[in-house]
């Protein structure tokens, strides 16, 4: 039986990370995953093919609006096999890319699936065949999530989708309906909305996005009661059947008034669970919470001393970066230094359009733990490279201590929020004072420099709003 250092079963952000970084350390690395190439779910169906066909989605609707700037394009063709072609070739390229970091790491990779026998023991059920057993001074799980499901909705139709048989784009139905308006099915709605589908989105929550602030989520909501057919919140779908025609979706209001409506298919998309069963932890004192999640303390590592978790297996957020993050502390610590996972922010995007993105507190936490902060709030109808753009419905906020002038979070929505949150999360990661942002000098005329002049506005010192000054 050959015996390693390090392995690693599940090559996702965390897993392909955590291999990398411990062989970069001078360790022995065994990666173990089901697919031929390290990426997971993120580059195989979830992170990456989202946002190409997001891309997509954005490119039609701009064409659509510069009507408005006197530019007409013809309405678009869709081929919907080169569109999964090209899809599907920026996953190829991105994990075939990964193969070879494999390689150049000298990482070995077994394609297939592994149980633990004991705390120091993989038994892995290779995909072509047989099993093979492996030792190891330290393991490093990393096997992410998969798509949660609602027995009353599995009917066993192919009309029923999850995310990622939608990310196949078999069709582009007539009418779609979308159970679950947070992340996921938000940003395959925007998808499927741009490709020509009548979408629909419940939620059984008041407002979409629930986790976010409802200043940041209104200016999408707006955006998106014109791009979606129908937007129900509050409302909760009672069943799913499979008619000749479609599917028949009975729903009921939060006032207990129920009906029922007709779809040609239905993505649910109500979240994500670990995949923590069938993994043999049970032979090893690895703790599992009742939600299925690893209990991990700040060096990633379980109850089992041998045996570190990251990624989504370990809790909310579910995040690739964060799961990447977290591979780099569990591979030092195993190579003997000093790390730990104690970020003071972690950025989330929603790749909707607009894009909406936080990090560090947000006001609605604030609000809960009745914490007394200070909110400085930049309109984008002040931006002048926003007002080019002819995007200003967006919104550039701090949440500040109020004796210190800290920077604690901050809430971004708009054209490129996913992009301009990493300034703002080394902002509150740094413990920034509004000064600091306010003295630092952005670039004209940027999206990015709405940072900054949230900062002024918390001054009163706005060049481009007016706000009554603070003497």
């Amino acid at each position: 039986m050959e015996k390693v250092q390090v392995a690693v079963v599940g090559g996702g952000p965390g897993g392909y990370a955590a291999a990398f970084r411990a062989a970069g350390l001078g360790l022995q690395v065994v990666l173990i995953d089901l697919e031929s190439n390290p990426g997971g779910v993120c580059l195989y169906r979830g992170c990456i093919p989202s946002k190409a066909l997001l891309h997509v989605a954005r490119l039609l609707a701009e064409a659509e609006e510069a009507k408005n700037w006197g530019i007409d394009f013809q309405p678009p063709a869709i081929d919907l096999d080169r569109l999964r072609s090209w899809k599907d070739g920026v996953i190829a390229k991105m994990t075939g890319g990964l193969g070879q970091m494999t390689k150049l790491h000298k990482v070995r990779q077994i394609q297939g699936r592994a149980r633990f026998l004991d705390a120091h023991t993989l038994r892995v059920e290779k995909t072509g065949g047989g099993e093979e057993d492996l030792g190891f001074e330290h393991a490093i799980l990393a096997t992410g999530s998969r798509p949660a499901k609602i027995p009353a909705f599995e009917i066993g139709s192919p009309r029923v989708l999850d995310s990622t048989s939608a990310l196949e784009l078999q069709s582009i139905p007539a009418s779609l309906l979308v159970v679950g308006g947070s992340y996921i099915g938000l940003e395959m709605g925007t998808v499927y909305a741009a490709l020509g589908s009548q979408v629909s989105v419940v939620e059984m929550m008041p407002g979409l996005i629930p986790m976010a602030d409802r200043d940041l989520i209104k200016p999408l909501a707006a955006r998106l009661e014109k791009r979606l057919h129908r937007i129900m919140l509050g409302t909760k779908v009672l069943g799913i059947q499979e008619k000749e025609a479609g599917l028949e979706v009975r729903f009921e209001d939060g006032q207990g008034k129920s009906w029922t409506e007709g779809y040609e298919k239905v993505l649910v998309a109500v979240g994500r669970k670990p995949n923590s069963e069938d993994l043999g932890l049970e032979n090893t004192q690895v703790k599992i919470t009742p939600r299925g999640f690893v209990e991990v303390d700040v060096q990633r590592r379980t109850a089992e001393p041998s045996i570190f978790a990251i990624g989504d297996l370990t809790g909310d957020p579910m995040l690739a970066h964060k799961a990447s993050h977290e591979a780099a502390v569990a591979a030092e610590v195993i190579a003997g230094h000093k790390a730990a996972f104690e970020p003071n922010a972690i950025p989330a995007v929603v790749f909707t359009d607009p894009e909406v993105a936080w990090c560090g507190l947000t006001e609605t936490q604030a609000q809960e733990q009745q914490r007394p902060i200070a909110v400085a709030r930049f309109p984008w109808v002040a931006s002048g490279r926003a007002t080019t753009l002819d995007r200003t419905e967006g919104l550039t906020k701090l949440i500040l201590d109020p004796d210190t002038q800290r920077i604690l979070g901050v809430g971004i929505v708009g054209v490129g929020a996913g992009e301009l949150i990493a300034e703002a999360t080394l902002a509150v990661e740094m413990a920034v004072l509004a000064t600091d942002l306010k003295l630092t000098i952005h670039p004209h005329p940027t999206l990015s420099e709405t940072l900054m002049e949230a900062a002024e506005i918390y001054f009163g010192q706005s060049a481009h709003l007016y706000t009554p000054p603070k003497r």
